[in-house]
């Protein structure tokens, strides 16, 4: 059921209710309000929900941004302590 579905049947629940006696009306009338004012916090809850999930996947999304980038810089760091290890063995075998 949609929003509009609910809205349309909980509406006509409403005027059912005020269609019959006024000492029948008071309970059935505190459970439609408690009903829509459920329905309301639980859509509040849902979007609140929602609002989280899209920073939790932002979020994610730079972390794995952020891991990519100091795996390059782990292998561009190595790369130049080889590099730098390997100029330094030719250098002492060379003054040898």
């Amino acid at each position: 059921m949609n929003e509009q579905d609910f809205q349309s049947k909980l509406g006509d629940l409403i005027k059912q209710i005020e269609a019959l006696p006024e000492d029948q009306r008071g309970p059935l009338q505190c459970i439609a309000q408690e009903t829509k004012d459920r329905h309301e916090r639980m859509k509040k809850t849902v979007a609140d929900l929602q609002e989280s999930l899209d920073y939790l996947r932002l979020s994610v999304k730079y972390l794995v941004f952020d891991l990519e980038a100091t795996r390059r810089e782990n292998d561009y760091l190595r790369k130049l302590i080889e590099s730098q290890s390997r100029r330094d063995e030719n250098d002492t075998n060379g003054a040898d």
